[in-house]
């Protein structure tokens, strides 16, 4: 199972309440994409949640091709977004402080471990790959791209 199916909505009893209809809690899921970001999903949220869910669909569901939406985009710019943040030295808690802060999103720490570490375990595999390529540009990328996950040890 992807980490983007286990990115919970934060409030969503609050959430479920205010939209008058029930959704799923997983953000990722189509229907709650669908419902929470028509303009009338939207327009049915108190101010500050409706803040969050803009700023979550202008940061991950803004795609040149609106056909894109349902072809993984969205997921691949989280994945990104977590990616981004360990590089910045942040631990699985802290990610999850930060995503529920940012977007009223949350997950759970181990499942963002455990996200982090298949990370490592697939640049471990890219790198042996390439090394057995002769490939050392891409060796290297998967190298640095590793060390920035692991942290300094």
């Amino acid at each position: 199972m992807a980490i983007t199916d286990k990115i919970y909505l934060k409030n969503h009893r609050q959430i479920v309440s205010q939209l008058d209809t029930n959704i799923p809690k997983r953000v990722f899921s189509g229907a709650t994409l669908e419902i929470l970001y028509s303009g009338e999903g939207l327009a049915k949220v108190d101010d500050a949640t409706r803040d969050r869910l803009l700023d979550f669909a202008q940061d991950f569901l803004d795609c040149e091709n609106s056909d894109d939406i349902y072809t993984g985009y969205p997921e691949r710019q989280f994945i990104e977004y977590l990616l981004e943040l360990r590089a910045q030295g942040l631990g699985p808690d802290a990610i999850v402080d930060v995503m529920s802060d940012d977007y009223m999103v949350y997950a759970y720490p181990g499942d963002v471990l455990s996200f982090l570490d298949d990370a490592v375990r697939t640049l471990e595999s890219v790198e042996a790959l390439a090394d057995v390529e002769g490939d050392r540009e891409m060796q290297d990328d998967a190298r640095r791209a590793k060390q920035d996950l692991v942290g300094p040890r």
